[in-house]
């Protein structure tokens, strides 16, 4: 294409025999291209929308509806057929609607909801920016969207520039929810039935905890002493009021999770507002956290005090340090807000949050008896609880990030990676699998690893595929929301971290880091039939093997970093001497039935990210619509 006439190319490849992992990425692809439509078939109407129920109370659920087709775009941008994306389109569109006539979502957003669930369900949003970044559609609701926490939408007030919080934990475009009411958890109340109590002094509701206890409670959904009985009408009656009293106000680590929203926008318009929202708001929490000894605080109050619903505790609100997942929902977000500050800026410093809540959990941490540290996951009224070994994911998503020796050593600390070789044979939630053999890999360990995983995603998506033929239901319960993700064929963990040399993103609301991505003809992803296995990543350099499976020349342009967050300085094929490749992205065109090992010399974080196609000039993006502006008559 003429777009690319100024990117530098590389004549690159000889004839050698097709490696098995390529061979099983495309028969991966082209699998999954079946099964969408299968899938489409089975559980929607013509028009997209799910067959399920007419009508669904209280403010769950949208997110479940969004996460069942999230992967789609993100399957277009590694390569899938272009009907794939028009699927993804007509998908979203839909969803957005149905749910809007359900009630949970107002102007294409969530009406009100957690930052847990909001980040779920933006996922979908997120990677059609990868997927197809000139949408004018799309860049419009990146726009909006981030305007319902800037302060500059009046119709959701959810920000407060002064003291830089956002105003509840509920919110969404209709603001913030200030107060709650019992239509709002209604089906929220058979799940929350199995959790310990939010609160431990609510009148008539024993607080007894056992996470061993709450284990077994979650896999066989048997009731034990500790649960909170959420299906208790009188018992329900006192959870609503504390939430109300103690946790519908103020701001809650999980708000960070909005800093990914921003960045969305951000990279859809260069506008610095966005950048200055995400540093400035993560920098409130820092000087929160650093006011409280060390540990962020899990409530703010509206006047910017710590603990100021909470009689002063720094612990126990909502999605915080006790209840419902602990130290989960707190770590998770710092490290999704460090990650966006990190790519906007340059600066490494802005992870340094997440790393002192790592550090001081291990910190507290005592012996197992095994030559192991277990650590604690809440805080309860009586100090520290719930011991278990440290959550392995946030060390190795930090460094997947950095690839700095020094998050490096937070995994060298951790206890349980005797088991990291062994590449997982089922999904969990999003189609997920496991960061761990991934790590494992690319560290040098287990060579056979991208076949087996790739094994291992395409017995998973034959599994779905049996799964959805067997299925002669012909009424989906109507309390199963997440019915369709567990059916959803399309799986795309494999891909990532072989294509482009990451992990897919932190579930709850992170945006995908990873050392490359591909463009072809003017479009996302790699051409049909091109192979690519990033086996190795350094802080200056990726080493990335390609093959063309077909009979014609294949050519490629290969860009630093998912968003163009990374420059190239060389290039280096087949062992040859490294030659200068100054810029973002790498054109290379590879010959038929032949492959070629590259090794780029990189950059890290040195250059603006954008969701900008290559051969774009820097000023252009997705342009706006304006809205017809009448004189008064």
């Amino acid at each position: 294409m003429d777009a690319y006439k100024d990117i530098p190319l590389v004549q690159a490849g000889s004839p050698r025999p097709a490696p098995e992992w390529a061979k099983l990425e495309w028969k991966l692809m082209d699998r999954m291209e079946d099964a969408v439509e299968l899938f489409l078939e089975k559980y929607t109407r013509p028009d997209g929308t799910l067959i399920w129920r007419e009508f669904w109370p209280g403010m769950d659920g949208s997110d479940d509806a969004f996460e069942a087709f999230q992967n789609y775009p993100l399957f277009y941008a590694l390569g899938a057929r272009p009907r794939i994306l028009r699927t993804a389109h007509a998908q979203w569109d839909t969803m957005a609607w149905q749910w809007t006539e359900y009630g949970q979502v107002e102007r294409e957003f969530f009406k009100y909801y957690d930052f847990m669930h909001h980040g779920e369900g933006s996922l979908f949003l997120y990677y059609f920016g990868l997927a197809d970044p000139m949408s004018l559609k799309f860049a419009a609701r990146a726009r909006r969207f981030a305007g319902f926490y800037t302060g500059e939408d009046p119709l959701a007030p959810n920000y407060d520039p002064e003291k830089k919080l956002i105003r509840a934990p509920i919110n969404g475009s209709a603001g913030p929810r200030l107060h709650h009411t019992k239509e709002d958890w209604v089906t929220h109340r058979p799940i929350l039935h199995d959790y310990l109590p939010p609160f431990e002094d609510m009148p008539g509701i024993p607080f007894y905890y056992k996470p061993e206890d709450y284990e077994t409670t979650r896999k066989d959904h048997t009731r034990l002493h500790h649960a909170c009985p959420w299906m208790d009408d009188e018992a329900y009656e006192t959870i609503v009021e504390f939430l109300n009293k103690r946790m519908a106000q103020g701001d809650v680590p999980l708000n960070l999770n909005a800093t990914s929203l921003m960045t969305h926008a951000y990279m859809y318009t260069g506008d610095e507002k966005y950048r200055t929202w995400v540093t400035d708001y993560l920098s409130a929490w820092e000087e929160r956290t650093r006011q409280n000894g060390g540990i962020i605080p899990d409530n703010i109050d509206l006047e910017g005090k710590i603990g100021g619903n909470m009689d002063g505790k720094w612990w126990g609100g909502y999605y915080g340090w006790r209840w419902p997942h602990g130290a989960l929902t707190v770590v998770e977000p710092c490290l999704n807000a460090g990650n966006n500050a990190y790519l906007m800026t340059g600066d490494e410093k802005w992870l340094d949050l997440a790393r002192s809540q790592m550090d001081m959990l291990y910190s507290l941490g005592k012996d197992d008896g095994k030559g192991g540290v277990l650590i604690p996951h809440r805080h309860y009224d009586n100090g520290w609880g719930d011991w278990r070994y440290e959550n392995s994911k946030w060390p190795v998503y930090c460094w997947s990030v950095t690839h700095n020796p020094d998050d490096m050593k937070r995994i060298d600390r951790l206890c349980n990676k005797d088991t990291w070789d062994k590449v997982p044979t089922k999904l969990g939630k999003g189609n997920r699998m496991e960061i761990h053999p991934w790590f494992h890999y690319l560290t040098g360990n287990n060579p056979d690893f991208p076949v087996q995983t790739l094994e291992a995603n395409l017995a998973c998506v034959n599994e779905r595929i049996d799964m959805i033929n067997a299925d002669n239901t012909d009424h989906i319960p109507e309390e199963d929301i997440h019915y369709w993700q567990d059916h959803n064929p399309v799986v795309c963990e494999a891909l990532v971290q072989l294509m482009l040399g990451g992990p897919t993103n932190i579930y709850h609301g992170g945006l995908m880091y990873t050392a490359l991505r591909y463009f072809h003809e003017g479009r996302a992803g790699l051409p049909h039939g091109v192979g690519a296995l990033v086996s190795n990543i350094q802080k200056d350099s990726v080493t990335v093997t390609l093959h063309n499976l077909n009979t014609e020349d294949k050519e490629i342009v290969i860009q630093g970093g998912c968003f163009g967050e990374h420059t190239f300085t060389s290039v280096s094929v087949d062992g040859a001497a490294p030659v200068p490749a100054e810029g973002k992205y790498v054109r290379v065109r590879i010959p038929a039935e032949s492959g070629a090992e590259l090794v780029l010399g990189m950059k890290r974080f040195s250059a603006k990210p954008s969701y900008r196609m290559p051969g774009q000039a820097e000023d252009v993006r997705a342009p706006k619509i304006l809205p017809r502006e009448l004189e008064d008559e």
